[in-house]
């Protein structure tokens, strides 16, 4: 058989690129040439260069192509200037598909310059590009970063009137795949009339045209939603393309044995220390990083703690500057607890945490990325969902794969300390902690088997391969 070649096409964002590299990596371990056509963010972003350098680093067998600019359009007033539940402006993300639109001409020039391309697999932002691959005659895949309960919901609802959702509180919805869950967990993002709300569920919208999707999931972890999907019942206009379990894909680690926060660890107990850390957009203002900190320090429980400046909104796509512990934290809280905790500033090299012998349990945000990552590591889930998905994410996790708690008070003002001392004592300590420890366990080990020859993951990506061929 000849050598494949596809060209992975991951949008914007280093939450998306992540997991397209990891993705990048299996194709390589099946014998085929993959190269990664990059889109420079429209918001210069300083780390970009930073982050590609970085892959290019770690993946010497992936090419990595940065496209060229669209050219310029003459600029539009915004239409809508609010903000979304994630501190991004509603005008951003329809800019961002505007613009994502625009990239079809680079990317339709660059995959005309390659010698061969047997398939095109998109981001699930990137259904724009869907039009190149029709007028070059290329397969089109997405590659679906997030769970198959996710797209269960988003492929339905992208076919319904969303805005009447918003109205809905905290009654329950209903969608196939998934268990009845809060009109209130659904992504704000989508069940309002703005400019940004269209864009998403317009990208969302065409996902079944394409010649199959690639999904970031273990089949046995997601069942119910992986059958609605291939029943066809989350589609009911249009035929859904197979659908692929394929995962879970998480990045390797390993790269960051000298981070001080590792070291730190390796002088800790076993399973003793709780991890926080809320994503590459995670931030909480000041009272709310208080409550955290009074409730940690009140649970008399080992911690390691990632945190980051609050966001100023009107500041979006700038730096944010390096947090100023001492004037966000409870006067005096580091030096009380400098023996049973760490706190640090923005980032952690989260996967090296999470695998670390020390390391007992993460309270995640409940991005996709994070969620697989703390899976595969072995840690039991405690639930903090802040934008976009996460907060049905929440829900499989809670409800469904039963691999987490859910911290009380998320959609509320604020989580109080009372819940974080709670929370963090009972997933240490209690009987029902140890519980979700063993199924967490599991899981883990599940996962492992899958990713193997003849595991199931592996065996779906085998079957997308002779799919391609036909």
């Amino acid at each position: 058989m000849a050598k494949k070649s596809v060209v992975l096409y991951p949008g914007l964002g280093v939450g998306h690129l992540t997991p397209m590299v990891a993705l990048a990596k299996v194709f390589l371990q099946h014998g085929a040439a993959v190269t990664v056509a990059l889109v420079e963010p429209h918001v210069k972003a300083p780390d970009f260069s930073a982050v590609v350098a970085r892959a290019e680093a770690a993946n010497p067998s992936v090419t990595f192509h940065v496209l060229p600019p669209p050219p310029p359009e003459p600029a539009a007033a915004p239409a809508d200037s609010s903000v979304s539940s994630g501190g991004t402006p509603a005008h951003f993300i329809a800019m961002m598909f505007d613009y994502l639109r625009a990239m079809n001409a680079p990317l339709r020039d660059f995959l005309r310059s390659l010698p061969a391309v047997d398939a095109l697999v998109l981001d699930m932002f990137c259904g724009d590009a869907l039009d190149v691959a029709a007028e070059l005659h290329l397969p089109v895949y997405y590659f679906y970063a997030s769970g198959a309960g996710d797209l269960a919901v988003f492929v339905n609802i992208s076919r319904v009137p969303t805005a009447s959702f918003a109205d809905l509180g905290d009654s329950l919805v209903s969608f196939p795949g998934a268990p009845p869950f809060k009109a209130s967990d659904l992504p704000k993002e989508v069940v309002t009339d703005s400019p940004g709300a269209k864009a998403i569920l317009g990208a969302l919208y065409r996902l079944p045209e394409a010649d199959g999707i690639l999904v970031n999931t273990l089949e046995s972890l997601e069942t119910q939603a992986v059958c609605a999907l291939r029943d066809g019942l989350c589609v009911p206009d249009h035929s859904t393309p197979p659908v692929y379990c394929i995962g879970p894909l998480v990045s390797g680690g390993g790269g960051e044995k000298e981070h001080e926060c590792l070291r730190w660890l390796d002088t800790q107990p076993d399973k003793s220390v709780v991890f926080l850390c809320f994503g590459s957009m995670g931030a909480f203002p000041k009272e709310q990083l208080e409550e955290i900190a009074i409730g940690l320090e009140r649970s008399g429980q080992r911690f390691l703690w990632v945190v980051r400046s609050p966001r100023n909104p009107d500041m979006f796509g700038q730096p944010v500057p390096e947090p100023d512990l001492e004037a966000l934290l409870p006067e005096g809280f580091l030096g009380r607890t400098k023996d049973i905790g760490l706190v640090i500033k923005s980032w952690a090299p989260q996967v090296d945490v999470l695998r670390h012998r020390a390391t007992g349990a993460f309270v995640t945000h409940c991005g996709w990325n994070s969620t697989l990552e703390g899976i595969t590591a072995g840690q039991p889930l405690l639930c903090w969902p802040l934008y976009a998905e996460q907060r049905m994410n929440k829900v499989f996790i809670v409800e469904v794969m039963e691999l987490g708690v859910e911290m009380k008070g998320y959609n509320e003002e604020l989580v109080k300390a009372e819940e974080v001392e709670t929370k963090v004592k009972w997933v240490m300590e209690s009987e029902g902690g140890q519980e979700l420890r063993k199924r967490v366990a599991e899981v883990k080990d599940r996962a492992a088997e899958a990713l193997k020859e003849g595991g199931s993951s592996h065996a779906a990506f085998v079957q997308f391969l002779k799919d391609l061929d036909t």
